[in-house]
């Protein structure tokens, strides 16, 4: 066995190391993303030409839609939920191209990314916020309540891998089952509604990642305001 060597399943070894497949479709979308994104900014102008301007349409579209859940903060924001949004496109597309699989349509990736938003909405919450303020919202109304506020988070993180988890997979179950049955043109209508799907799990899956972060900061604001005046 040679330094790196492609096995039957898709996955790669590198030396005693197993790489799957899903984790090589996400560095590949990973890279690709970070390429296009290095040239895309290398030549910035005040006169935009078409691609500049779909850039910056496609920017300024993802502000407005954090703006209108969480406008007082979109800087620290946006940075975060814009990248999940157009990786989660992305990859959930990607099973539309021969031979490779949505990522997303694995549940391993789905939990890390689950647990990234986890871990987001504590980052957030700490560096807005304060420490002080922000844990003190977990003893709210009560201490009791504090193991409640803990199952309530993990279920929600739960919740979130299964669910992009589960539409991702059985959309390419479906296309693959029909494509066996009836041939490549009775997918079409189906490869259709893949498309639609993906971008509204991509869309939901980022838009709850949004709420849970809002919710985590703007009901512990209005009481710091208030305990600062």
């Amino acid at each position: 066995m040679g330094s790196a060597e492609l096995i039957g399943g898709g996955g790669l070894f590198l030396g005693p190391l197993w790489i799957s497949r899903t984790v090589l479709t996400t560095w590949g979308i990973m890279a690709g993303l970070g390429v296009l994104s290095f040239v895309s900014t290398r030549r910035l102008s005040l006169d935009p030409g078409r691609w500049q301007t779909l850039l910056e349409g496609l920017v300024g579209g993802i502000e407005d839609a954090i703006r209108d859940v969480l406008p007082d903060h979109v800087e620290e924001v946006s940075p975060f939920i814009g990248t999940l949004w157009i990786f989660l496109v992305i990859a959930n597309l990607t099973g539309l191209v021969p031979g490779l699989e949505s990522p997303t349509a694995d549940l391993s990736l789905t939990a890390g990314l689950a647990i990234t938003v986890f871990l987001s909405v504590h980052y957030f919450g700490l560096r807005i916020l304060g420490v002080r303020a922000y844990v003190r919202h977990y003893l709210r109304p009560s201490p009791i309540l504090l193991p409640f506020h803990l199952v309530g988070e993990a279920s929600r993180t739960l919740a979130l891998a299964v669910r992009l988890f589960g539409n991702i997979m059985s959309l390419e179950l479906a296309a693959l089952l029909v494509l066996l049955v009836g041939g490549f043109l009775v997918t079409v209508p189906l490869l259709m509604l893949h498309i639609v799907e993906a971008l509204v799990q991509a869309y939901i899956f980022g838009v709850l990642a949004l709420i849970y972060i809002a919710g985590a900061i703007q009901a512990q604001e209005p009481r710091r305001a208030a305990e600062q005046e």
